[in-house]
């Protein structure tokens, strides 16, 4: 999840501009990416990612990104996305709507790599409370937006976490490791 240094995860009206994104950064997501067999979403970062990854211009732009997004697995949790499609560069792309608790258990218990969650606040909340992420990653943005959306803004009660990793960008970026207790 990336942050700004003010604890947003976005600006107003869901600008994401600020992000920090160099070569070295790239290099990173790619190695990242490659660590996981199969991508988590939530409904609204899916459906950005669908529109995005598979055109002409992200193919050209980021090769090796857009090969990772297009055809690792993907589930899509969403309670009002009635299906979804595949297409020649967009694959293997699985829906779940219901009894998503038990649903995501079940893909955690499959044998492979890790499962890397791309989502926004509510759904990553919603993990959170649910005690579905094993792993928190934090890229701390050097940024003030000033406004915006609260990195854990839904969460009333208290979460501990246990910092177990930290990688510092050139771009000024830190990425924080967290493991929920």
């Amino acid at each position: 999840m990336m942050v700004s240094l003010d604890g947003y995860f976005e600006g107003l009206n869901h600008d994401l501009s600020w992000h920090n994104v160099n070569d070295e950064f790239n290099k990173f997501a790619i190695a990242q990416l490659r660590e996981a067999d199969t991508i988590l979403f939530g409904r609204r970062t899916y459906q950005l990612m669908e529109n995005y990854w598979p055109s002409k211009a992200a193919i050209q732009d980021d090769p090796q990104v857009a090969s990772l997004m297009n055809n690792t697995p993907k589930v899509v949790v969403s309670k009002t996305l009635e299906k979804v499609i595949e297409t020649k560069n967009w694959k293997n792309i699985t829906l779940i709507t219901d009894n998503i608790k038990e649903e995501i258990l079940k893909l955690k218990k499959q044998k492979g790599k890790d499962i890397i969650l791309l989502a926004s606040n509510n759904f990553s909340i919603t993990l959170l409370k649910e005690g579905l992420l094993d792993e928190v990653r934090i890229m701390i943005n050097p940024v003030v937006l000033g406004k915006g959306t609260p990195l854990f803004y839904g969460i009333k009660d208290k979460l501990n976490f246990r910092l177990f990793n930290t990688k510092i960008f050139n771009s000024g970026n830190v990425l924080l490791y967290y493991i929920p207790i």
